[in-house]
């Protein structure tokens, strides 16, 4: 009998040993999922500047499509400027810009691939608008090539983020 109950006893030690290590383990493991400190890895060191960058080009599309909101309602320019004075295509581009900017902005701020489409054609159309139509904003060639700036940017670190992530 006395076997049976250091056996026993062995085991109901080497149980509780376990229960003690299940529990230290599992405090560890919560006290690990409420931690603010992540392991930064190099993974996708290219994929964070892609969303970065998405974020500084919603800031900007926010930015553009409130100042084309301030060229309808009228807060800036003046009466010579104003919104009713302008041309009938002026006046479409400048409806149109003030609408895609800011739906693009939201799709690029969520990082969404609707949202680098939408961003694209508002991009391209302004490069568009500014080279074929020169009388509708101006036609300037200094927009034109910022705008081709961001789209070679955007495109580079797309092209740098597709590559950390193979297929």
């Amino acid at each position: 009998m006395s076997e049976i109950s250091t056996r026993d006893a062995a085991r109901d030690g080497a149980s509780a040993r376990d229960a003690a290590r299940d529990n230290a383990r599992d405090n560890a493991m919560s006290v690990a999922a409420i931690s603010s400190e992540r392991p930064e890895s190099d993974d996708n060191v290219w994929t964070r500047r892609l969303v970065l960058f998405l974020r500084v080009m919603a800031l900007l599309s926010i930015l553009k499509g409130l100042y084309h909101w301030a060229q309808v309602t009228g807060f800036v320019g003046g009466e010579d400027e104003a919104f009713e004075n302008q041309s009938m295509a002026w006046q479409a581009a400048t409806v149109y810009f003030a609408v895609i900017e800011l739906v693009a902005a939201v799709g690029l701020w969520l990082a969404t691939p609707w949202g680098a489409v939408v961003w694209l054609t508002t991009v391209v159309s302004m490069a568009v608008i500014e080279l074929m139509f020169p009388g509708i904003y101006g036609g300037s060639l200094i927009v034109v090539g910022v705008e081709a700036f961001m789209l070679a940017a955007y495109l580079a670190l797309a092209w740098m983020a597709a590559r950390e992530r193979p297929p």
